[in-house]
């Protein structure tokens, strides 16, 4: 990465430690702590959407299988948070392996249409399996991630920098991936099967890798987002929270690493400000998602990100002639002696 991009992630980076100075009150810091969650989540499904092309419909199923994780073991079995959370990626990760191995076999609207059909069956099971999931009612009484060494987290600010940290890893780690020849391998699955295969990457296998570490991050989200509210109803799972998660993706820019981060913290706070709109929600903001996948269909980082390309190679284009007068002959004294 550039010394401009390392510069730009270092200012995120002292904004989110700067946030409860600047925050009027506890609803603040609780309402950024929810959007942090929901980042980490949708920095998982953009590497699998975003950087593999693989439209997952089940990402908010997912996110409640590791929320329930927690708050089964917590509520029913007394685990530890601390294993409970660990577990809540574990387990979403093997589920994530199964659901992958049949459904990747399916291409494009047929990919998509199937894990709609999972995430809703994970909802069913939620709702319905009251003997394991409290059914309609819901778990009450998730208790608070447990402190660590002389850490506690039974405040609004001290929760905050827990998921701040969270958040700070996933996305460390996910630039990791992304950077790496393995990420490399799911932009040209991407960009074309037959290019990626003939290129030798195995498709199945890499397909699958990038699911998996995508519903890892969703499973992880889910944990905190369980020890966080402390609650959990069949709702987390809905499949309006994907769709929330896709929009954060495309506004911030799909296939970027910043993008789906940015798109994830802004727009829960235009809701916010927007909550007599709540009925409306997806009558409102479905006309401005059309319109922003008609005019900028890269998003808000994506746009910017060409824009800057394009100017480099204007830039770059004048010097180039310049270097090429300096290097071409003189002959027209010679050619009027001939």
């Amino acid at each position: 990465m550039t010394d401009r991009a390392n510069l730009g992630w270092g200012a995120l980076f002292v904004l989110g430690l700067a946030f409860p100075l600047m925050a009027g009150n506890d609803y603040h810091l609780t309402v950024m702590s929810t959007a942090y969650i929901y980042a980490i989540a949708t920095i998982g499904l953009n590497l699998i959407t975003g950087y593999t092309g693989q439209f997952n419909l089940a990402h908010s199923g997912f996110m409640a299988v590791g929320a329930y994780t927690v708050g089964i073991l917590t509520v029913d079995h007394q685990v530890p948070f601390w294993v409970a959370f660990a577990l809540s990626g574990v387990v979403t990760a093997v589920l994530g392996v199964a659901v992958g191995a049949v459904s990747l076999r399916l291409k494009g609207h047929y990919f998509s249409i199937f894990t709609l059909c999972v995430g809703y069956i994970m909802f069913l099971v939620i709702e319905k399996w009251e003997g394991l999931t409290h059914g309609a009612v819901g778990i009450i009484g998730i208790p608070a991630p447990t402190p660590i060494g002389p850490l506690s987290f039974d405040t609004p600010r001290a929760l905050y920098y827990l998921v701040f940290f969270f958040l700070v890893v996933g996305v460390w780690a996910m630039r990791r991936i992304v950077n790496s020849l393995l990420g490399r391998s799911f932009v040209a699955i991407r960009n074309s099967d037959a290019l990626a295969e003939a290129l030798g990457i195995r498709l199945m296998r890499a397909k699958l890798l990038a699911f998996v570490l995508s519903v890892f991050y969703a499973g992880l989200a889910g944990g905190l987002y369980a020890g966080f509210v402390r609650f959990l109803g069949p709702g987390v799972a809905g499949v309006e929270h994907t769709f929330d998660m896709t929009m954060y993706m495309l506004v911030g820019g799909l296939g970027t690493l910043l993008g789906p981060l940015l798109g994830a913290i802004a727009l829960p706070w235009l809701t916010q400000y927007l909550q007599f709109l709540q009925e409306y929600r997806f009558l409102v903001f479905g006309p401005i998602l059309i319109l922003l996948v008609i005019f900028v269909p890269h998003g808000i980082v994506g746009s910017w990100q060409g824009w800057r390309a394009r100017k480099a190679s204007l830039a770059a284009q004048p010097a180039a002639g310049r270097a090429g007068d300096a290097r071409r002959p003189v002959a027209s004294g010679v050619q009027g002696h001939a």
